[in-house]
């Protein structure tokens, strides 16, 4: 057994991180997959010479190693009881490209759509592409043998790898790559020659020789393994490639190892490099044609006809996703495509130098389809809108999560690859073994390489659900075997279907992969149990048969759902390690440490397992959920961008209010929380407060006792609030049309602090013809929500649905100024109130409208016009509020800012600006914050001419963006004010 004192020994000797605290160990007790385990430590290895120290200690204390990039596994490689190796965070280089040659060497961290960022500008890219491309990095994809949806064009990960360089049990350093046969006989026989002095490289060489030169084992390989006319083939290690290759295979491709290291899940060796073979860009043109059907039986009849057309990719969505979509914030704004209800749509790409090309394929396919009755509505999509597309499919995983309560759509038999001529039978045969037990299953993905993803829905809390997921299991295998296919096409096999391998291949082939593993790890470090030797597929489960789902009494209405529920909806596909570069949100803290803790999944697998295992009377009450919550900003990017929707920021305000139940409200929290009233009273001697602010010297002093950043700017108060000015503006004489009634929320940001704002918000109004009207209502309730003071900010929500309720309609809505105040309204006020309050909640939520939304909105009915606008030309910047991203849309903004004529306005590709409200002033929080802002913010902003508008809505974004690059940004109101042609 491996103490404690042992592993701090260790962690002195690397270089690289090294955790043994329950908080890392626990994030790294889960990946996607069903399974969770707890390692004994996480290592962040920083050179290659830490991960000999590693594989060295691990051999000596008899522990193992666990390679993992992103853990997006969903058959739980990446879950072990030995050291984590992760690697994302510092073997991310891209060493080498010849683009004459058409390869790239790079290391195992690289994320597959950032090394096609890099590759872009060279023509070229790196094939293989899965739904996870955003965080899945190299070393994982060769791992898994990753394929993606247009395997059909590129196969798989294992026809890319051209060589690696990896490090071997004993720590010595060997590199893979081709062999001519006479090389290949060369190496065989200096190896023989050496007898008892071989290296363990010979030995790999040696014994890999006398398995494949065995006639028998030839014939057994041949016999058992899947067909090879299925692309996808995964199960088990490749002996049946090493086989079809010289000299076993005259005249085949010549001899690689790296086709068996390719799919061997990290159990043979550990990468360091992998070169790829990389190939010119797809076609400039790439269409669509989303053909719609009845059911799934006729979409898969249609796959062959699709497949006669040369498509790039054929994909299934069946209706269980596409149900799905309809309650995802994200995903229902693509679902623009869809008519009626189909019971399938299947997604059929093709590439082309021009449309034309590829309308002519879409008219003859739909013809050859029509003619067998197959589909019922063929549109065909191009440009940006095919991008939507794919991501609807994409996020078809994740969206399985949301399915209400603890039955979840499984991964467990989801992974079968079949001959695509077989495949309507096997789709039969298999949704009469789910009929026969009572079950269904969602259907999707890679229709056009014979594997469609096939979740059962199970409850795994369950003893029944346990049953069923062996059950399902095992008799899917045999269904699998029937039709010579491969249990795994590309997820792998790992612990959940290295118990079928035999099975798959027969008892002698099966021997032989022990064999293999046993020559290449004798020590049996390299992530054991996965593959050969592992445990029942029905072990090490995330839930416990007979686990009951805890009550919790919450302050946030959690509809339909628990805490613990909403929580759980994470499946650990990882949407939130996307970085900077792959754009949107989520998660801004991960984008700028790079740390599993920082991400929204890391966040609900620390609450889950303290709601769930926490021996405590309040389970909230638990410093390690603290911790991994500290660098949540709260920016609401995980709401729209998790495909499972998981609401950390949500999850994150309850957990403080029952955590400071039990441990007490600190100080600075009250007075961020009470900001209102504290502004209110500092508002009496606006000239004292700016004194002291504004000053530098007290001002660092006054943060320092705060306890927030000295460096940190401070927002100052306006000599008057906006209440008073807009009373003692009067309402003037009405335009050529009867005016419309605005109600104005009058935020406590921009009633103390940006005041100007305020003023220019209430003129333009009122020069386009509105009457504004600022009715009686209290502070948002944004600041205590913050601070996880929710019992304050449920009393200001009442009150405020109390006062507004027989004001605000869609005719009269309710528009507010600053956004992260008026999407309280949308966002948290109908989880806030009473029951009895909660209809009129959702009623003001629904024509709660931001000031650009009211703006488009109006646009659209006519009643505003770019001839009361200048023609002058000007370029708009515009920075997005996170919320406003999350919640409502940037649409509105661009639409209210390019209504002048000659106003040109770009989307800035930043996620959250890192100030989110206090976080970016607290003393712990700035460097993270302003680090945020240098991912792209700062830099775009200091990239522009003088001229050039910045724009930002957010309060807290125009003062980050003044303090990290010095520019004033302005609010869209205040641009829109000042285009206007008069201002008289």
């Amino acid at each position: 057994m491996v103490n404690q004192e042992t592993l701090q020994q260790l962690s002195s000797q690397l270089d690289g991180e090294f955790y043994t605290d329950s908080t890392q160990r626990i994030l790294y007790a889960t990946d996607a997959s069903a399974y969770r385990e707890m390692p004994l430590a996480v290592a962040m290895p920083k050179s290659v010479d830490d991960l000999k120290k590693l594989i060295a200690f691990a051999r000596e204390h008899r522990t193992s190693l666990i390679p993992r990039t992103a853990g997006t596994s969903l058959a739980g490689q990446v879950v072990g009881n030995g050291i984590i190796v992760d690697v994302s965070k510092n073997f991310t280089k891209i060493l080498e490209l010849n683009e004459q040659e058409r390869w790239v060497r790079v290391q195992p961290g690289v994320v597959r759509d950032e090394l096609n960022f890099f590759l872009k500008p060279y023509g070229l890219f790196f094939g293989p592409e899965t739904s996870t491309a955003n965080r899945a990095m190299i070393g994982g994809m060769v791992g898994n043998n990753s394929c993606g949806s247009n395997s059909v064009v590129y196969r798989s990960t294992r026809e890319h790898v051209l060589s690696v360089k990896a490090l071997l049990a004993d720590g010595s350093e060997a590199e893979f790559g081709r062999l001519e046969t006479g090389a290949y006989d060369r190496l065989i026989k200096t190896g023989t020659q050496k007898n008892g002095s071989a290296s363990l490289l010979d030995k790999i060489y040696l014994k890999t020789n006398e398995i494949l030169a065995n006639p028998d084992n030839q014939a057994e390989i041949r016999k058992q393994f899947p067909k090879r006319s299925i692309e996808r083939r995964n199960t088990g290690y490749a002996l049946d490639e090493l086989l079809e290759s010289e000299p076993f295979t005259p005249g085949a491709d010549p001899f690689n190892f790296c086709k068996l290291i390719a799919g061997s899940e990290g159990t043979l060796c550990f990468l360091t490099e992998i070169k790829l073979n990389v190939v010119p860009l797809p076609p400039s043109e790439l269409g669509l044609v989303c053909v719609h059907f009845n059911n799934v039986d006729e979409s898969l009849r249609a796959n062959l006809i699709a497949l006669k057309y040369q498509p790039r990719a054929v994909e299934l969505i069946d209706h269980y996703i596409l149900e799905c979509t309809k309650d995802n914030i994200e995903q229902r704004k693509n679902r623009f495509f869809v008519q009626g209800d189909p019971g399938a749509i299947l997604v059929v790409e093709f590439g082309a130098g021009n449309r034309d090309e590829i309308a002519q394929r879409a008219v003859e396919m739909e013809a050859e389809m029509r003619a067998a009755g197959l589909g019922y509505h063929f549109p065909v999509l191009y440009g940006e809108d095919t991008k939507k597309i794919w991501t609807l499919r994409k996020a078809g995983l994740g969206l399985l999560a949301n399915l209400p309560g603890d039955a979840k759509a499984v991964a467990v038999i989801e992974d079968t690859a079949i001959d695509v001529h077989d495949l309507p039978d096997y789709i039969r045969d298999f949704n009469e073994v789910l009929t026969r037990h009572s079950m269904s299953a969602v259907h999707y993905a890679h229709a056009g390489s014979g594997e469609i993803h096939l979740r059962p829905i199970i409850n795994l809390k369950t003893a029944e659900g346990h049953q069923q997921y062996r059950m399902i299991a095992e008799e899917i295998a045999r269904l699998v075997k029937k039709y010579d296919g491969s249990l795994s096409g590309e997820h792998g096999d790992g612990r959940l279907r290295g118990e079928f391998i035999p099975l798959m291949v027969g008892p002698k082939n099966y021997e032989l992969m022990r064999e293999i593993k046993q020559t290449w790890d004798p020590y049996g470090i390299f992530n054991p149990g996965k593959i050969v030797e592992t445990p029942p597929m029905d072990t090490f489960l995330r839930y416990e048969a007979g686990q009951q789902t805890p009550e919790f009494k919450t302050v946030f209405r959690f509809t339909d759902q628990t805490i613990l529920q909403h929580a759980e909806q994470c499946n650990g596909s990882g949407d939130c390690r996307k970085t900077e570069l792959s754009g949107g949100t989520m998660c801004p803290s991960y984008m700028a440490t790079r740390n599993e803790k920082e991400t929204t999944r890391g966040r609900a697998n620390i609450l889950r397992e303290m709601l769930t295992l926490s021996p405590k009377e309040n389970r909230f009450d638990n410093k390690e959920i603290k911790e991994v919550y500290d660098l949540c900003l709260a920016c609401k990017g995980c709401k729209a961008e998790c495909p499972s929707n998981v609401d950390v920021a949500k999850l994150k305000m309850e957990f403080l209010q029952q955590y400071q139940d039990a441990n007490g409200v600190p100080v600075r929290s009250r007075l961020v929380a009470n900001f209102a009233s504290l502004s209110g009273l500092a508002s009496l001697v606006p000239w004292a407060y700016n004194a002291v602010l504004g000053t530098e010297s007290l001002r660092r002093v006054a943060n320092r006792v705060i306890g927030f950043h000295p460096d940190r700017t401070m927002p100052l108060l306006h000599n008057t609030t906006l209440r008073k000015w807009v009373k003692g503006l009067g309402q003037g004489a009405p335009g050529d049309r009867q005016q419309q009634k605005v109600y104005l929320f009058c935020d406590e940001f921009t009633n103390y602090n940006d005041v100007e704002v305020g003023k220019k918000a209430v003129l333009l109004l009122k020069k386009l013809g509105y009457e504004v009207i600022i009715p009686e209502h209290g502070e948002s309730g944004r600041a205590a929500l913050s601070k996880g003071l929710l019992r304050q900010a449920k009393r200001l929500a009442e009150k405020n649905v109390r006062l507004l309720k027989d004001l605000i309609t869609t005719e009269t809505p309710l528009v507010g100024i600053e956004p992260s105040a008026l999407l309280t309204f949308r966002d948290e006020y109908p989880d806030l109130v009473d029951e009895s309050l909660l209809p009129d909640a959702r009623r003001i939520a629904e024509s709660a409208l931001t000031f650009e939304e009211f703006i488009a909105r109006e646009i659209d009915k006519g009643a505003i016009s770019k001839t009361a606008f200048t023609t002058e030309k000007r370029l708009i910047k515009l920075h997005g509020h996170c919320q406003q991203k999350a919640v409502s849309s940037l649409v509105p903004s661009k639409k209210m800012l390019s209504l002048p004529e000659n106003y040109t306005v770009h989307l800035i590709p930043s996620g959250c600006c890192g100030m989110a409200g206090s976080f970016g002033y607290e003393a712990e929080h700035y460097e993270v914050s302003m680090k945020i802002g240098e991912l792209v913010l700062f830099p775009t902003v200091r990239q522009q001419a003088d001229d050039v508008i910045i724009a930002a809505a957010g309060t807290s974004c125009r003062h980050q963006i003044k303090d990290g690059t010095g520019r004033k940004a302005k609010h869209p109101a205040e641009i829109l004010y000042e285009a206007l042609a008069i201002h008289a």
